[in-house]
């Protein structure tokens, strides 16, 4: 199973439509967002995705009542951190702001997503790996990215745009 993962969008609505056109290219299974979507015409535009949607909301997701009627609207699973899912057999815990891990990341947990940082971050620790694709809402010019993991090799891979 390989899933796509994106975070920081910040309302960028072009780069979020290549967004979506590189995760269908890549035919991934799902995708999570970790966060900081912003408003509710971006969760919008990843309705055209080709893979369910599931994520958390972050610090800067403030216009909560518009985001939770789009989330409804859309058929997407989106919560407060952290959100739980075990998808191949592996566990995965997602967070916004990596501060979150804190009593949350465990041993019992092969993949952990967050965002937040705007910084890349492809760390295989001794029973887990942690990922965050990093900057894909435009603030960093030249280092948007998205990432794909395969849940069965448990590895992670940059697409840049």
């Amino acid at each position: 199973m390989r899933i796509g993962v994106v975070s920081d969008t910040h309302n960028n609505l072009k780069n979020c439509r290549r967004i979506v056109e590189l995760f269908n290219e890549a035919a991934v299974d799902a995708v999570v967002h970790t966060g900081d979507i912003t408003q509710a015409k971006t969760l919008q535009v990843f309705g055209d995705l080709e893979a369910p949607l599931h994520g958390v909301f972050g610090n800067n997701d403030q216009e909560r009542e518009s985001l939770d009627e789009a989330v409804a609207r859309l058929g997407f699973r989106f919560r407060d951190p952290p959100l739980e899912l075990t998808w191949a057999g592996r566990r995965i815990v997602v967070v916004h702001d990596p501060l979150e891990f804190d009593g949350v990341l465990g041993r019992q947990h092969h993949l952990a997503l967050h965002g937040h940082t705007h910084f890349t971050r492809i760390e295989q620790r001794e029973y887990h790996l942690v990922f965050n694709p990093g900057e894909c809402a435009g603030h960093m010019q030249g280092l948007n990215a998205i990432g794909v993991v395969d849940l069965d090799r448990l590895d992670a891979r940059l697409l840049r745009f």
